[in-house]
């Protein structure tokens, strides 16, 4: 396939939802499997709901997952690539469909509109302002109507012409041939009252113009599938190729997954924080695991392979395995596939997050060597970075220690305190990394004192650590300075006055 071009165009109206982002990665790893272009488009003529921020966000949550592009609001030779700034272009195209009575002028308010609606479903009908109803309305068709108001300074919309009685095929590479009677097709408004025109005409005219080939979007776009067909036809454009996507479910596999599901299910949605709900990036995910699930949710390229790298999904990716059916959530396979990323990480990247996540909780350590030997036998405990950093924090700074808990694991706190002054002597004399040594004082030391030596261990654990957890303490004392060790200790003996 040459000269593929492919277009996300969301919205911004809101955050970047994780299935819109699924969109953009479909599009992106199809462009760059076939070495064509990536574009950004941002259809913001929906002034009631345009959100500043939203922009941002998106194109943030993008650079985020790592997915560029060739073409977009700051840079390419087809812009301008927001909506809001193309309006002199659709008017030509507006002026040639009324022209050809391809489109018509309407005069109901919204309260008009409102109305009729009610009146109809109070009679147990659906109203559809189409061939069946127009003629009765205020519009282009209702000529006594129409002459009494053209000269006039009246507000209008335009509508689509949509013609009687006629079967619409559409082609979808992945559901086939889609068949459907326009009678039961509304006139779609194609410009709004306040001037701007909808999504059905601008998405027409911008990928024509933009020279789009693929059209890759969610299956809840289906239902105008019919409305662009007609547009292109009308306008003797030759149709890119569309595939609609199908939805991801919530985890009941009931419902499309939403915003309540966040709140409800803990199950986040976005790909980085809005406002009060946090994304992906703020939990700990790895951008790629991420892109690594949503690309299995819909997609599948055979055998058992499930843990991709961007470069491997952008190598094997290919339209034809996109599956028809919806998937559904999993918490657990995210989960699962981010643990997968994290133990396939190289160990100096790890460091670097690792201290990159110290740093955020303003602990310095630089000691790269001890960090090395922690993940090492840390990391396959571990789904997150940060789990990392938890499991093993009592490295980077005391442990904060709680009196009573200390108090409940000690026999005999007198007898206790005294040993623990025996040790601190012992650490003050000898070198903490001659384990031999070390093993051969406790040893001692439990047998003058009549107690078990797992004891002694216990009570240099609840010292150091400040819990009864955590990676050999042999190990922890090495990795430790004497003096600090020396501090943990007279920590717990003050714990046990």
């Amino acid at each position: 396939m040459k000269n593929i071009r492919v277009r996300f165009a969301p919205s911004p109206t809101g955050p970047l939802h994780i299935g819109n982002l699924r969109t953009a990665l479909f599009n992106y790893l199809f462009a760059k499997k076939n070495k064509g272009s990536f574009i950004i488009r941002f259809e913001d003529t929906d002034k009631e709901r345009y959100i500043k921020a939203s922009e941002k966000h998106i194109l943030n949550s993008l650079k985020w997952c790592g997915i560029q592009a060739d073409e977009g609001p700051d840079h390419g030779n087809y812009g301008p690539y927001r909506q809001s700034k193309r309006k002199h272009i659709y008017k030509k195209y507006v002026k040639y469909l009324l022209k050809k009575n391809y489109a018509y002028y309407a005069f109901e308010s919204k309260d008009e509109l409102k109305k009729i609606r009610t009146e109809y479903k109070d009679q147990g009908k659906l109203f559809l302002y189409n061939y069946s109803t127009r003629n009765k309305l205020k519009n282009s068709f209702n000529k006594f109507y129409y002459n009494q108001i053209k000269n006039k300074k009246t507000k209008y919309i335009i509508r689509l012409n949509v013609p009687v009685s006629k079967t619409i095929k559409v082609y979808d590479l992945l559901r086939g041939n889609i068949s459907i009677n326009s009678n039961v097709i509304d006139d779609k408004v194609l410009v709004k009252s306040d001037g701007n025109v909808t999504y059905h005409l601008a998405n027409v005219i911008d990928d024509h113009l933009m020279k789009i080939t693929h059209v890759i979007k969610g299956e809840e776009w289906i239902s105008s599938f019919p409305i662009l067909h007609l547009l292109y036809y009308y306008f003797n454009w030759k149709m890119p190729k569309f595939i609609h996507l199908p939805l991801i479910l919530n985890s009941f596999g009931q419902g499309k997954l939403s915003k309540s599901n966040y709140k409800n299910l803990n199950i986040p949605i976005l790909p980085i924080k809005w406002k009060d709900l946090c994304g992906y990036r703020e939990l700990g995910y790895f951008p790629e695991a991420l892109l690594n699930m949503l690309a299995l949710f819909g997609w599948n390229p055979g055998g058992h392979k499930e843990i991709f790298s961007f470069k491997e999904l952008i190598a094997t990716f290919s339209l034809k395995d996109i599956n028809f059916s919806s998937a559904r959530f999993d918490k657990k396979k995210i989960d699962w596939i981010n643990h997968r990323h994290l133990q396939s990480r190289s160990i100096n990247e790890l460091i670097r997050l690792v201290k990159l996540c110290l740093n955020e909780k303003q602990i310095y350590f630089n000691n790269d060597k001890t960090i090395k030997q922690i993940i090492l036998r840390i990391r396959s405990q571990c789904t997150f970075v940060y789990q990392i950093i938890e499991k093993a924090i009592y490295f980077f700074k005391k442990p904060n220690l709680k009196k009573n808990y200390i108090k409940k694991q000690i026999i005999n706190i007198k007898r206790t305190k005294k040993i623990l002054f025996l040790i601190i002597e012992w650490f003050n004399n000898y070198d903490k990394n001659n384990l031999k040594l070390l093993r051969l004082f406790l040893a001692k030391l439990a047998f003058k004192k009549n107690i078990n030596i797992h004891y002694l261990l216990k009570l240099l654990r609840l010292s150091l650590v400040g819990k009864l957890v955590g990676l050999e303490i042999l190990f922890i004392i090495t990795k430790l300075k004497t003096q600090d060790i020396i501090k943990r200790i007279c920590n717990v003996i003050l714990c046990l006055n």
